[in-house]
This record gives C-alpha cells, structure tokens and sequence, in this order.
C-alpha cells in the first residue's frame, strides 16, 4: 500500500508492508527490511502475546535491515484495537505500551483504531516526519565523517 502525505513543503510518499504480525515474513530478512526508513510496530491493545512479541520484532527488524546506525533509526508504536469492547478487552495499559517506547530509545506512540480511521493519519505524520529527519541527521553524520578523513589525509606527510 501506499500513501502520501504532504510534509510541511515536501510532498513524502510513504510505502507500507504490513506483515500482520506472521512469521513467515521474518524469513524475508534482508530483501523485505533494508532499505527502509522508518518501522512502524503495532500491537493488538487487546492481545498481550501480540505485545510481548514486540521486542522480537525491533530487533529482528534491526538485524536484517542492518541501518548504518541502529541507535537512531525511527521506529513507531501503534497499538490498535481501541475501539473494541469499550476498552473492557483491554491487556496492554497505555502506561505499559509507553514504558516499552522509552525502553527503546523514546519510540513514539500512538493508539489507534484501523476500523474506525483513529489516528491513523497522526501516525503516518509522524513515521515521515522522524524518517526524513533521521535522513537529514543521517546526511549530518556522514558529512562529518568525509570532514574527518579529509583532514587526515591532508596531515598525512613526512615530518623529517
């Protein structure tokens, strides 16, 4: 699926996989994760197992994708299903879900509603927004790096 967006002067066109949470897309590796700019997790508000496995898939999502800098790549959590049961289903506290997030480096967070079309724009806002600003930082960092093996070179010299 695909989505775009317009992004304060940029118009941002967002390519989403949505993997359901199965298994056998972790067999994909490499091919179906590198490349991205950003991931965005979700969870079922109402099924703890979908919640716990969350950890599982941040991390293979990093291993396979292998971004130049892990620490810093976007990543968003969604938990979905508000709108089911009044929230009387519930098994995963906002609370929790957040403590997860900070856990990981301040993850944003977001609960919403597919059926219902809650939120969902916000999340896709904010996915493009983190993304084209690790983008810049990404281009920042490597800027610096080109900076420093320029000046090692140029010191580079006899000294006798």
């Amino acid at each position: 699926m695909t989505k775009e967006l317009q992004l304060d002067d940029k118009l941002v066109t967002l390519q989403i996989w949505d993997t359901a949470g199965q298994e056998r897309f972790q067999s994909l590796g490499s091919a179906f994760y590198r490349g991205a700019d950003c991931c965005v997790l979700v969870f079922d508000i109402n099924i703890l197992r979908t919640f716990e496995t969350l950890h599982n898939w941040h991390d293979e999502f990093l291993k396979q994708a292998d971004p130049t800098r892990p620490e810093i790549f976007p990543f968003v959590l969604v938990g979905n299903k508000v709108d089911l049961d009044g929230g009387h289903s519930r098994m995963v506290s906002e609370k929790k879900a957040r403590e997860w997030c900070a856990s990981k480096g301040n993850i944003p967070y977001f609960e919403t509603s597919a059926k219902e079309d809650y939120n969902l724009d916000d999340v896709f806002l904010c996915a493009a927004k983190i993304s084209l600003d690790n983008e810049q930082e990404q281009d920042i960092y490597c800027q610096g790096i080109s900076e420093t093996i320029s000046d090692v070179e140029q010191s580079r010299g006899c000294s006798c």
